[in-house]
């Protein structure tokens, strides 16, 4: 009888029964070390407590896979302290060899007191949170839509004279992007010293790839955390959202508006978006930069020095201003402490623009206590945004809003992604933050605090525009949603610390 080509060795057929009773014995091992594993290292870590249970909970109640999860999704491994440290580092010795003002952003430097009329509380928090001064002698212009922006953007571009900086989540090969990256060949080409920074995975929204393009025609392109497989277990969701560009370290751009031909609505796109972005001059703009540098240190290792990259501040306007960066780093919980104290020292009214809005329970409750004690509390939401999950978590939470007295106004397409945080008539957020746990827990964001009546007013009475266009939320239209819909909703809230 002939031996078949694929018969096992014999001690391998012997052992083989063996080797499979052992299966199940060996899986229940691995499960219970990579669950105690999870349980140490997010006991040790974590500090958010019902975070920590959940991620606990699903590592011994989903064997492997829930720890496979914590592993992909709720470990942070991203470290730029140290990259941020040897900056300001090297800032600071440049200052002290060059005497440059603009060399000295690392430290907290510049006007610390606001106007008579800001909020003095919030200022002291700010600078205690950031380390950050509040810098005198800013102007800042808000734009409205791709309209005001992407002109006013492309026009600094091809005036630079040194250098152009820019990080942008999404950066799409459409025919904006393709107006944008021609003006950034041409500055490279005429001896403009250019970087452009684009997020891994926003960069992927497109067909066509931005960062490819743009090196292959000579421009000093990289992506912040490219999702490698082994990098995408580490860093798949922390993500970059900030939005900023910078023209010879004295001119800046920065706010919500991604780059793409969405947000120009003069020219009819498929998929509309409104949206606002801001220009911004003055000391504050080193600060921009700063954010900048050392996000590029960390994804190149390059680091930015020297007035080719810092201009020397010149106060430029009546707007004092302060970066706040917020990130899963050293940074985290900056924007979330900032929105708290805002809401803290809120005296007569707030005014909240956002295009997804799941705030966790602490902000929830201190947007209820606002209201109760008497601020007028206006949230100005899109009435269907481009997530429907987030649109359906979002409402769990409107009916405790309404009953503390809370307005909320749903504004009609085009869906509208603009952010805006105002408080009483002298102080305002701007920036690329929204309202849910992935901006303030996971992504890295870039917005400025701003003490200036006149600011306010005009983002007010644009606000105020919003408004009158939308439909104010009925709390009994809400109370007569369907137990179908209802129970939706409250599914989708379940996913909303990763929405």
């Amino acid at each position: 009888m002939t031996t078949p080509f694929f018969a096992l060795p014999i001690w391998l057929e012997n052992a083989l029964p063996e080797f499979l009773n052992l299966v199940p014995v060996l899986a229940t091992l691995l499960h219970l070390s990579l669950a105690l594993s999870v349980t140490l290292h997010a006991l040790l870590t974590r500090r958010n407590v019902s975070a920590t249970v959940a991620w606990i909970g699903l590592a011994w109640l989903t064997p492997i896979i829930g720890a496979l999860l914590y592993l992909m999704l709720g470990i942070n491994r991203i470290k730029r302290a140290g990259v941020a440290l040897d900056l300001n580092t090297a800032w600071q010795r440049e200052h002290q060899r060059t005497g440059s003002r603009a060399a000295a952003i690392g430290s907290a430097a510049g006007p610390d007191a606001p106007s008579a009329m800001a909020l003095a509380g919030i200022n002291r928090l700010a600078r205690q949170t950031t380390g950050n001064a509040l810098h005198g002698g800013n102007a800042i212009t808000p734009l409205v839509n791709g309209d005001e922006t992407y002109p006013a953007m492309l026009a600094a571009i091809e005036s630079a004279r040194h250098s152009i900086t820019l990080v942008t989540y999404i950066f799409d090969l459409d025919d904006v992007g393709r107006a944008f990256a021609d003006a950034l060949v041409r500055a490279q080409q005429r001896g403009v010293q250019v970087r452009v920074l684009i997020d891994a995975v926003g960069g992927r929204y497109s067909r066509g790839r931005m960062m490819v393009r743009l090196t292959r025609r000579g421009v000093t392109a990289a992506a912040f955390l490219p999702p490698r497989f082994l990098g995408l277990l580490a860093h798949a969701n922390l993500r970059n959202h900030r939005k900023i560009m910078v023209i010879d370290g004295a001119q800046g751009f920065t706010g919500g508006m991604n780059i793409r031909a969405g947000h120009w609505l003069a020219r009819q796109p498929k998929f509309a978006v409104r949206c606002l972005h801001f220009s911004v001059q003055g000391p504050v703009v080193a600060d921009m930069q700063r954010a900048f540098a050392i996000d590029w240190a960390f994804s190149t290792g390059e680091a930015l020095l020297g007035e080719t990259w810092f201009a020397p501040a010149t106060a430029c306007g009546p707007v004092l201003a302060r970066g706040v960066s917020d990130g899963p780093d050293g940074d985290i919980d900056h924007m979330r402490h900032v929105m708290l104290g805002a809401l803290a020292c809120a005296r007569q009214r707030v005014a909240i623009m956002t295009p997804y809005f799941l705030p966790d329970e602490v902000l929830l409750t201190t947007l209820q206590i606002t209201a109760l004690r008497g601020v007028t509390v206006d949230i100005v939401l899109p009435a269907r945004s481009n997530l429907p999950l987030m649109d359906w978590a979002m409402r769990t939470q409107w009916s405790r809003l309404l009953a503390a007295g809370c307005r909320i106004h749903l504004s009609p397409p085009p869906f509208d992604h603009s952010k805006l945080f105002l408080v009483d008539d002298a102080w305002s957020l701007i920036g690329s933050t929204n309202w849910d746990a992935r901006s303030l827990r996971l992504n890295f964001e870039y917005n400025l605090e701003c003490h200036d009546t006149q600011l306010v007013t005009q983002l007010g009475a644009l606000l105020q525009q919003r408004m009158s266009e939308a439909k104010t939320l009925d709390a009994a239209a809400l109370a007569g949603q369907s137990l179908a819909g209802r129970l939706r909703d409250r599914l989708a809230s379940l996913l909303s610390p990763y929405l």
